[in-house]
């Protein structure tokens, strides 16, 4: 599984807690104006992320068929 990254530049917090998101990144990533973006973070790590709506809830689906994968595969363990 091949995972892209890419440093779109940088930006910088206002007084508002708002930042900018650079233009190639809201291209190539197709945020438009409008979009909720969901903000995640990992306050240990020090990340801060910004997701999509859509592509949140397309991350839930595939997190609930792998759980349900996983309590299939741990019933079939039991019993044994």
């Amino acid at each position: 599984m091949q995972h892209d990254k890419k440093l779109y530049g940088t930006t910088t917090v206002g007084t508002k807690g708002q930042v900018v998101i650079p233009a190639s990144a809201r291209e190539e990533l197709s945020i438009n104006t409008g979009d909720k973006l969901y903000v995640i973070g990992s306050p240990i790590k020090g990340v801060v992320m910004l997701l999509q709506e859509d592509k949140l809830e397309k991350l839930i689906q595939h997190m609930d068929l792998h759980v349900e994968t996983l309590k299939n595969l741990k019933k079939l363990q039991d019993r044994k």
